[in-house]
């Protein structure tokens, strides 16, 4: 039986990944804060994963948030705050790495195996042509530019391995429903089949790539 490791699994796109993995006969390991893992606090994320058994297929982080502490996206330099920013990059970059950090040695060597975070489109350096969401959009960069470098060194034991950064659409949710406007949006059901789907056509030749919901890649 496949295995999967779903870190963020009690919400949103997390959730509903867990429950299409399952539908699909495939062991769903859950760990989110309900189970005391803290993606901004290593320590919690070494012990959890710590107690895991190797042989996963994936490892998916769903972990992220649009707001954090009350403070939404910066529309202008004059919102900008370094606390704010620093809090960006700790849940939505580094935490994830952390993961893969971690999860690295429950991922086979000897056959396929995936790890996926998502990320967003509003992190590609190359697509932006509105400005504002400076911590937002720096944090998401960033883990792009994390996961492409931990790819390379995770080929090098794991060749058999995809390591990507996802971008799943605008999904109905919570995190995006003060923002995304009248912008067409997916339910979270949506986005993890589509998130699967496009799973499944990415090997060893994709790893290090920011793809979208269609399997597109998306401008760093």
């Amino acid at each position: 039986m496949e295995r999967a490791l779903v870190v963020g699994h009690t919400g949103g796109i997390g959730a509903a990944l867990a429950a299409a993995l399952a539908a699909r006969g495939v062991a769903v390991t859950g760990l989110s804060r309900a189970q005391g893992v803290d993606v901004t606090d290593e320590a919690t994320v070494a012990a959890a994963l710590g107690a895991l058994e190797p042989g996963y297929d994936l490892v998916f982080v769903a972990t992220g948030a649009l707001e954090i502490a009350g403070r939404g996206p910066e529309k202008t330099l004059r919102a900008l705050d370094p606390a704010s920013l620093a809090a960006q990059f700790a849940l939505n970059a580094t935490g994830p790495l952390l993961v893969l950090k971690h999860a690295l040695r429950l991922m086979p060597r000897d056959r396929a195996c995936h790890f996926a975070a998502l990320s967003a489109r509003v992190g590609s350096i190359g697509d932006n042509a509105l400005g504002g969401w400076y911590s937002y959009r720096a944090a998401k960069a960033a883990l792009n530019q994390l996961i492409r470098t931990a790819s390379v060194e995770v080929a090098r034991t794991h060749p058999k391995a995809c390591v990507l950064a996802l971008h799943p659409g605008t999904v109905d949710t919570r995190l995006t429903a003060s923002h995304r406007g009248t912008h067409p949006a997916v339910t979270s059901a949506e986005a993890a089949e589509n998130l699967l789907a496009v799973l499944q056509g990415q090997g060893p030749a994709e790893t290090g790539r920011f793809v979208d919901a269609k399997g597109l890649m998306i401008p760093w």
